[in-house]
């Protein structure tokens, strides 16, 4: 049996040992990581924040150029997601196809049917808008039209034949244009002649009763266009093709007021044209054999 003593001292030897081992460096090396990897487990255990959107309803994205949603000359700059409204130039429309691009551009460019509102027009003299394409305003005058900037206009005439069409901004034929009072036999008072499916379909010529120079090409048999033959020519409407005027009796003096005899032989018969030849000089690169010899001589 033990003594009361030594029991004591065991009992503080024991815990004196265990002190000094859970106070090792060791040990607390291996608390010190512990520490860490609890604290990383609680921190990816918390929700993450996401990252702040920039985006707007004006602006799809952060950075970039955008249009309106409802007004077509209408957009947004966006700068870090801070959208600035601008406008176009009076008849221009927003060219929405790169966020990257600032650009202005006439609406016969531009697909406007899903924002269809624009700004209050500043109209001038012929001029609807400060900008773009615009017709005369004469509803009976189908070939010119008004080519209008900043305000100024400028009046254009379409080359023969062709009407101004509204819609796209250019000259075209009568029956693509559809403009009221413009059609095919209102611009050329001439109707395409009645005939069967088969010839329709070869696109039958007619000769203009007019002007011996000219003639029309029926669409279909229905819809004529005008076309015309070059200087000196005339078409033939036994052959329904274009030949020299003095090989058509009906037309043989068509040019007499306007072209010689000699003007018109000289067009059906062009002189061929002499080719120039350049003398070419010697080399720059590779000296002749003279200077060659020369050298040598010298030497």
């Amino acid at each position: 049996m033990l003594q009361t003593s030594t029991i004591r001292q065991q009992t503080n030897i024991t815990a004196n040992n265990y002190n000094s081992i859970t106070m090792s460096p060791f040990v607390l090396r291996i608390l010190s990581v512990c520490l860490v990897l609890n604290l990383a487990t609680a921190a990816s255990k918390k929700p993450q924040q996401e990252p702040e959107d920039d985006t707007t309803e004006d602006c799809p994205e952060p950075n970039g150029f955008f249009a309106d949603a409802e007004q077509c000359d209408k957009y947004y700059a966006c700068v870090d997601g801070v959208a600035t409204e601008k406008l176009c130039p009076d008849g221009m429309v927003f060219n929405d196809y790169s966020p990257d691009q600032e650009k202005c551009d006439l609406p016969y460019n531009i697909d406007c049917s899903k924002r269809s509102k624009l700004q209050e027009p500043i109209p001038t003299l012929h001029c609807p808008r400060l900008n773009g394409y615009f017709g005369h305003a004469d509803k009976g005058v189908c070939d010119k039209f008004y080519y209008c900037v900043d305000g100024k206009f400028n009046m254009i005439t379409c080359p023969s034949g062709l009407v101004f069409n509204p819609k796209t901004g250019i000259c075209t034929w009568p029956d693509e244009a559809q403009k009221l009072g413009c059609t095919s036999e209102d611009v050329f008072q001439f109707s395409c002649p009645k005939v069967n499916e088969s010839e329709a379909q070869t696109h039958p010529r007619y000769a203009d009763p007019d002007d011996c120079q000219f003639f029309y090409v029926c669409i279909n048999g229905e819809v004529p266009r005008r076309n015309g033959c070059k200087l000196g020519q005339v078409f033939d409407d036994v052959h329904k093709k274009c030949e020299w005027a003095r090989k058509v009796p009906e037309c043989a003096d068509w040019y007499k007021d306007r072209l010689t005899d000699a003007e018109l032989d000289e067009l059906e018969h062009p002189k061929p044209k002499v080719k120039q030849h350049r003398t070419k000089g010697p080399s720059r690169r590779k000296p002749s054999r003279k200077v060659e010899e020369v050298r040598d001589e010298e030497e």
